[in-house]
């Protein structure tokens, strides 16, 4: 069996990442592992396929900014891309993140509908029911259950400065992504899953799938010369971690939490821009990002707290990262972010709720981080160990495989 992956990025980001695990499943049974990417090319255990070229991006970011038509560029990119499906001749093609400046999906979709090949299509966002947004729970939009128009977040990614086109793109979308005869989307999250049985991605079959994440490195470890090196020795770490600050990843509601600190707790922040590290209060110590696996399991196992002020996700893994670390996490009520934790393991934070934020930090305090330790791995192992989650794919292929043999 040949698997396909066509994603964003490989092996890098979160879906790169989870792209590139379950090509690791996928090789452990035998079979062949091949993921198409457009952008950031680390070392791959699976075969890959460039998709373009960096000035493909570029124009292609252009057209977005310009026109509104964001995943209507790369034709020659795609076109090559069809030619090297066509030669690989995979049994099974399993999409990811399609928007990221690299595909066209007028290009992908007339291709994938004429050969008709079984196709797994997992979530990672709502872009794929929208006409323009990843995300539209922080504006409250519902626009995407009936007709886009007049965006409210279309200066937002992926941007465009001057046109709205959302109403021709949503349009566009519906036509496109639907009248495939043997595709399955996955969901990471049961938040997901329901807005898509409410879009127009309702005719298909729906599985939730939640991430997984390499329980052999994510654990509980002893690191204090790592936290006396980032100058937190003696202090309760609240650890935040993103792979872009912005206020939706909640920048701005640790800003307000600092305020209102002990003086006994710092806030340690991971994934921040230089520029945005030198404006920092002294309460706050802000770390670039890193692909250290050593070093994000160090900051997760000194924490005391993990908090993750998310506005609008699907399922981030950083939460089941500090899970699998013993580490308790506080979310928002955002989207499928609730869905890591429970009782035992952490709170739910109503969205911009500061004072709940640190009155969930105290009682995390009062308890002692130890309280919550054994709770916090037993639920990751139980739930979110990468091996069991992502065999779960390789079960589906052969599932849509067989699915698709009847129907012939």
């Amino acid at each position: 069996m040949i698997v396909l992956q066509i994603n964003v990025a490989v092996n890098t980001t979160s879906t790169g990442k989870i792209a590139e695990r379950i090509g690791l499943v996928i090789q452990a049974n035998g079979q062949q592992s091949v993921i198409a990417y457009g952008r950031k090319s680390p070392v791959s255990q699976s075969k890959t396929i460039k998709i373009g070229s960096s000035l493909d991006i570029k124009l292609h970011g252009l057209k977005t900014r310009l026109l509104d038509r964001h995943a209507f560029g790369s034709i020659i990119a795609t076109k090559k891309l069809v030619h090297q499906i066509e030669l690989l001749n995979p049994d099974v093609i399993h999409l990811h993140n399609l928007h990221g400046y690299y595909i066209n999906i007028a290009i992908l979709f007339a291709y994938l509908k004429k050969v008709n090949k079984p196709i797994v299509w997992t979530l990672h966002d709502c872009w794929p029911f929208t006409g323009h947004c990843s995300y539209f729970s922080f504006v409250q939009c519902n626009k995407w259950k009936t007709q886009c128009h007049h965006c409210p977040l279309c200066k937002r990614y992926p941007e465009s400065f001057f046109i709205d086109n959302s109403y021709s793109n949503f349009n566009k979308k519906k036509e496109l992504f639907n009248g495939l005869q043997n595709m399955v989307l996955v969901t990471p999250s049961h938040w997901l899953k329901n807005l898509v049985q409410q879009s127009f991605l309702s005719t298909y079959p729906v599985k939730v799938i939640h991430n997984g994440i390499d329980l052999t490195k994510f654990v509980p470890t002893q690191n204090e010369a790592f936290k006396n090196k980032i100058g937190a020795q003696h202090k309760n770490i609240i650890l935040g971690i993103a792979s872009i600050w912005d206020r939706r990843k909640g920048l701005n509601d640790f800003l307000k939490l600092a305020t209102i600190l002990n003086n006994t707790d710092v806030i340690v922040l991971v994934g921040l821009p230089n520029d945005i590290i030198k404006t920092l209060p002294t309460n706050i110590i802000g770390m670039a990002r890193t692909e250290s696996m050593d070093e994000l399991v160090a900051l997760y196992s000194m924490a005391t707290v993990f908090i993750n002020p998310t506005w609008v996700d699907n399922f981030p893994t950083t939460n089941i990262e500090a899970l699998a670390t013993g580490t308790p996490v506080i979310t928002y009520n955002t989207g499928g972010s609730i869905e890591a934790i429970d009782d035992a393991t952490g709170f739910v934070v109503a969205q911009g709720n500061i004072e709940g934020l640190k009155m969930a930090i105290e009682k995390i305090k009062a308890l002692g981080k130890n309280f919550y330790t054994a709770n916090c791995r037993q639920r990751a192992v139980a739930l979110f160990n990468e091996k069991e989650r992502f065999a779960e794919y390789y079960q589906l292929y052969h599932s849509i495989i067989e699915q698709s043999k009847a129907t012939v």
